[in-house]
């Protein structure tokens, strides 16, 4: 009776050396002790090692200049010598209440909505098309990447070019008996910012095209065998199979659009320059920067502006990720939903 009471309360557990010393059989069931690796100092001497110039290159052309920024933010500073005219948050009072800042805000967020709006079904539909075996296959998808890796000077300069009141353009239009499509694509803030976003698309499309079809190269052919069997058609192969198997390429394809559209400066400034880009409504929040602070002698403004365009990347960026990426970011790290 009293072994029973004792083992239902139960006993304290026995050390390793008493179970040991009972029998070899009931040592072997508790696994080893890990011994601490003698070469441990050296990996972490080593991860340190290299590591060190990454971060210094990140600490001194990322961290660096947005904390210096910052600093010549608060200054009203010319950008010569020390700045001594402090002006507090002024510069960011100044740019918040600038109804031209608002507008160039307006013009990166219809330049964000349009960029994956139009960009993203047109990239889909290219590169299922260019996923099958067709003739000139290779010589189509280099086509459409050459726009990407051309230079922003010579696409801009080129566009501006044939999209003159007496351009290329409007050459063609009238050739091919389309006169009255004729605009004055350059200088009507009707037709400008919509004239951006055409470029945009035609330089930036190849580049969705490329990641989209990395995605296609990823996503098993047996789950088409299988659909092919049960006798679904292409597009319902497509709607059930492929789109929700490209989720994760296309949502990394839209962040990268993103963070482009919210920073682009090189081609409106270069089509339209610094003070036609705001008249024509083609202005944005880098080009607004540029024209406001370097070209204005107004350096502290400028690096107060540089600030704002980068808290709201920043909001934008970590928004995205929490609310979009997150089951990606979850989903590649193992045991991430424990």
């Amino acid at each position: 009776m009293a072994s029973i009471g004792d083992s239902r309360r139960g006993t304290a557990p026995a050390s390793r050396s008493d179970l040991v010393a009972k029998g070899g059989s009931a040592a072997l069931a508790l696994p080893p002790r890990r011994r601490a690796p003698r070469n441990s100092w050296r990996t972490r001497l080593e991860i340190a090692f290299l590591s060190v110039p990454a971060l210094v290159i990140f600490l001194g052309f990322v961290i660096f200049p947005v904390v210096m920024a910052s600093y010549y933010g608060f200054y009203s500073w010319k950008g010569y010598g020390r700045p001594t005219d402090f002006v507090g948050l002024q510069n960011y009072r100044t740019i918040l209440g600038d109804p031209d800042f608002r507008s160039a805000l307006w013009h990166n967020g219809i330049l964000v909505v349009f960029s994956i709006v139009i960009q993203g079904p047109i990239a889909v539909l290219l590169a299922l098309l260019l996923n099958r075996k067709m003739r000139g296959q290779s010589l189509i998808r280099v086509l459409l990447f050459v726009p990407y890796v051309i230079a922003e000077v010579v696409v801009g300069t080129g566009w501006s070019l044939m999209l003159q009141s007496k351009g290329a353009v409007n050459d063609l239009l009238h050739n091919v008996g389309l006169g009255g499509l004729q605009q004055d694509w350059l200088s009507n803030p009707h037709v400008a910012i919509w004239t951006l976003i055409g470029i945009i698309t035609w330089k930036y499309v190849g580049f969705a095209v490329i990641i989209v079809l990395a995605g296609l190269q990823g996503i098993p052919h047996e789950l088409y065998e299988a659909s092919a069997i049960d006798g679904a058609s292409y597009w319902q192969t497509q709607r059930s199979i492929t789109l929700p198997l490209l989720g994760p390429t296309l949502r990394i394809w839209a962040f990268l659009s993103i963070i482009g559209a919210l920073q682009l400066f090189d081609l409106a400034y270069i089509i339209w320059g610094q003070y036609i880009a705001s008249t024509a409504g083609t202005s944005t929040m880098a080009t607004y920067m540029v024209g406001n602070g370097r070209n204005a002698g107004s350096y502290g403004y400028g690096n107060a502006v540089a600030v704002v365009l980068f808290v709201i990347s920043l909001v934008v960026a970590l928004v995205y990720q929490r609310f979009v990426l997150r089951r990606d970011t979850e989903g590649a790290i193992t045991g991430g939903g424990r």
